[in-house]
């Protein structure tokens, strides 16, 4: 049965999913990249941007290989997608990934603004859904099949779709890193009201890794 998830999405120990100010400089906001530092060095995020070498078979390359398989479907908020905001300037902008993104699938875009679909080298399509959250959920899952859908981020898309008890399944990597500021993922949020436990972790050298499902 096809589930929706949250897979590799970085965490640092004083709870922040992104620092702030995103910007073209900065598409995890300052300090972001600290928070995927575990990511990085792995042979999956080397490979999924056309790099050769990277570690193998560790803790993190697992979670990293996790973090990408299996998935039919994706969906990402407005600024996940980039720094645009408010109504398209025009059809420019093509994410921050070049020609041939990471995703592979049918990937959808939550936004308020219409934008027609964006076709990209390797199988990536991005859809501009302006419906809100459960009309991109529907449209992800009739995409995925038996696959499943992941909410690919940023923080508060993970939130608003927490919030309304449309996720299976998170796997965080809580990070050695103190931010300060930037955008907290559990503000506000009961996980255990809304149905998660820890069903598994493992460390790394570099991070944490929690997985949490909902039962």
């Amino acid at each position: 049965m096809s589930k929706v998830r949250v897979a590799g999405f970085g965490v640092s120990l004083d709870g922040f999913g992104a620092g702030i100010e995103q910007s073209l400089s900065d598409p995890l906001g300052k300090r972001g990249t600290e928070i995927f530092q575990w990511f990085f060095h792995t042979r999956s995020f080397r490979a999924m941007h056309g790099q050769e070498g990277g570690s193998v078979g560790d803790i993190d390359d697992e979670f990293a290989h996790r973090a990408m398989d299996n998935f039919g479907a994706f969906i990402l908020g407005r600024n996940m997608f980039g720094p645009v905001r408010g109504p398209w300037p025009d059809n420019s902008w093509k994410g921050w990934w070049g020609e041939n993104p990471p995703y592979h699938a049918p990937t959808f875009v939550l936004t308020h603004y219409d934008r027609e679909p964006l076709v990209m080298e390797g199988g990536t399509t991005f859809y501009f859904v302006t419906g809100g959250i459960e009309e991109a959920l529907r449209l992800a899952k009739q995409a995925a099949g038996d696959k499943d859908v992941k909410i690919g981020g940023g923080v508060s898309t993970v939130r608003e779709y927490l919030k309304a008890g449309l996720i299976d399944s998170l796997h965080l990597a809580s990070v050695p890193v103190l931010l300060g500021q930037g955008e907290p993922l559990f503000h506000g949020l009961d996980l255990r009201a809304l149905g998660f436990s820890v069903t598994d972790r493992k460390a790394s050298e570099y991070a944490t890794h929690l997985t949490l499902e909902r039962f």
